[in-house]
């Protein structure tokens, strides 16, 4: 797995559980995430489908892109497409994928990396592998995740940030059995580099066969346990969880995961995103694109991308915009 590691996980700082956080998030459900497709055709897992959408907030939709191996000629993107009132959050584990937007921002993630928009009172966006990976083929994996917006924030202009895997805080668990990358947030003092609208915690952990973590959480925060690929189980009573299943926890002060001794051989340890924010607790509106909290605001939002107030797709590559050279 390309994304960011070290050789030696005992030089990293201890995430621990301190021995008054007693109090370990036990899961309410565990479900699995049907397949689909999305964009050009690239295949997806639909992660939050079926869970009430009050145990997600403040999160309203994630992907699970791929894990699939292309051959030359099949990579796939999404054409222009609008947003308005919410972040998307993209994650690559594996692949490389290019963002362009209609207010100048946009680059290349790959192994690791991060794209963080925030699409607000609204732009147009496009994401598709780069020509040469197309021509190419190769291994495709990531996460898009959708983090809403507070109706005080929903009209803020776009917003670009580019995290590189180098800039996530990373952590172990103390006897160096799990690797913890904060892509957002905090856990026990290790940050992640994403600045966040909504308070959250978004961390990718790799877990060793046969090893736990038990990480702290905060109690305002709620807590979600997607697992990417792998076994294992999730809270101290042990309860199953494979590969494309998402675990929504109840309230407490720790989270605990622990990876199966064996692994397939494809996926040598068990690897999963933990999420976690404060509930925004407002109406929702939600069709395609857009996430509001009235009717009439989507209904708005449609107008506005329908008569181009949503901004106009450039002329000119994005690499002739910036004057960047796209990889060979």
């Amino acid at each position: 797995m390309p994304a960011v590691n070290v050789a030696d996980w005992t030089v990293l700082p201890r995430v621990i559980a301190a021995p008054t956080q007693t109090e370990d998030r036990a899961p309410v459900t565990v479900t699995t995430a049907p397949k689909g497709y999305e964009g050009e055709g690239f295949p997806v897992r639909r992660a939050f489908a079926g869970v009430d959408p009050s145990k997600l907030d403040p999160f309203i939709h994630m992907d699970q892109m791929g894990e699939v191996e292309y051959a030359p000629g099949e990579p796939k993107g999404t054409p222009w497409h609008p947003h308005r009132g919410f972040e998307t959050v993209t994650y690559i584990v594996d692949g490389v994928f290019e963002h362009q937007d209609s207010h100048g921002g946009g680059g290349s993630i790959t192994d690791g990396d991060t794209q963080w928009m925030t699409a607000g009172s609204g732009l147009l966006h496009i994401e598709a592998p780069p020509e040469w990976l197309v021509v190419k083929g190769g291994l495709f994996h990531g996460l898009q995740l959708w983090v809403n917006l507070p109706k005080a924030d929903k009209w803020l202009p776009p917003h670009y940030q580019d995290i590189r895997s180098a800039d996530v805080g990373l952590g172990s668990t103390p006897d160096a059995g799990a690797l913890l990358r904060v892509v957002a947030g905090e856990v026990d003092g290790v940050k992640g580099p994403g600045s966040t609208h909504t308070p959250m915690a978004m961390v990718h952990a790799t877990v060793l066969p046969g090893a736990e973590m038990t990480v702290p959480w905060r109690t305002d925060f709620n807590a979600l346990v997607y697992v990417m690929s792998g076994s294992g189980y999730v809270g101290r009573e042990r309860r199953p969880i494979e590969s494309g299943q998402l675990a929504v926890l109840g309230h407490g002060e720790t989270i605990t995961v622990g990876a199966d001794q064996r692994q397939d051989s494809r996926h040598p340890a068990l690897e999963v995103v933990l999420l976690g924010g404060l509930p925004i607790r407002e109406p929702i509106a939600w069709a395609g694109p857009f996430v509001m909290n009235t009717k009439a605001e989507v209904m708005q939002a449609f107008e506005d991308f329908q008569k181009g107030r949503l901004g106009t797709i450039p002329s000119v590559p994005h690499a002739e915009v910036h004057g960047e050279m796209l990889q060979d």
